[in-house]
């Protein structure tokens, strides 16, 4: 098998490589305190299951309606996601260190990683609509929104189960090689967007059942939503990581089963 070319490490300014933390530290508190300020905001429901679907169809466009989702899509990809993008970039900033304009190779790595999701975000925009429309639509499910919450549930623990989850967990884990074997060199500017954009996918080869099961714990709730970041990046980026994965599956596939009985039963 052909081996991945070897590039050096460049070491590269300290005190810019020291400048990375902070700044995604600051992108990310900023997100943070934008979603909670759109929380406390009359236009809060864009962060709920149902905002996307029937809150607005009434007085929104439906191209505005989905801008507006996408928006907040992206401000919850920020941050809950960006954080666990921390070991590759540190591992790109010091490959780019000696190069020419560092800072702009740098955002465009994190650009990718962002459009990786956001069009994850239109996958899941797609089928918000189309459960909503089919309970809108179909009597039997008329009052019956828990299916969403309890299918999610049970989809996320399911997935916890997946040997392609843990195939995109391992890309995850290793961002040296990961580096390495997507980066040449000689067209910095492009392979730079492309090293995010893929690094994004198997990210969301991972998580994104965990995106999803924002949905169905309320995804304007911050609380329960620094919970999932805090167990995403667990996952991608703890040693024990790999642990966790299946005890959590059975504790999601419980919690769906038990709010599939319950509600039967009321």
């Amino acid at each position: 098998m052909r081996r991945p070319p070897v590039v050096p490490v460049a070491v590269g300014n300290p005190a810019s490589r020291g400048a990375l933390l902070p700044v995604l530290g600051a992108i990310v508190l900023l997100a943070w305190i934008s979603l909670w300020g759109l929380e406390q905001s009359s236009h809060g429901w864009l962060l709920h299951n149902h905002g996307a679907s029937h809150h607005a169809s009434a007085t929104v466009p439906g191209w505005l309606e989905a801008g507006l989702f996408l928006a907040g899509w992206l401000l919850m990809t920020i941050a809950m996601m960006l954080p666990t993008t921390v070991p590759l970039s540190m591992v790109f900033r010091r490959m780019v260190a000696r190069r020419p304009h560092p800072g702009p190779l740098q955002a465009l790595l994190l650009s990718g990683f962002l459009a990786a999701w956001l069009a994850f975000g239109l996958l899941a925009l797609a089928l918000l609509w189309g459960i909503h429309y089919a309970i809108s639509e179909f009597n039997a499910l008329a009052g019956r929104e828990w299916f969403l919450s309890a299918g999610l549930f049970v989809l996320a623990g399911a997935y916890q189960f997946s040997p392609l989850k843990y195939a995109c967990l391992d890309q995850c884990r290793t961002p040296v090689g990961f580096v390495i074997s997507h980066w040449h060199g000689r067209n910095p500017w492009l392979e730079s967007l492309n090293l995010g954009w893929r690094h994004g996918l198997f990210c969301v080869g991972c998580c994104w059942a965990f995106m999803l099961l924002m949905f169905a714990v309320g995804v304007a709730s911050l609380a329960w939503m620094l919970v999932l970041a805090v167990i995403m990046a667990i996952e991608k980026n703890s040693p024990w990581g790999r642990r966790l994965g299946r005890p959590l599956g059975f504790v999601l596939l419980a919690t769906g089963l038990t709010l599939v009985v319950f509600n039967l039963a009321a």
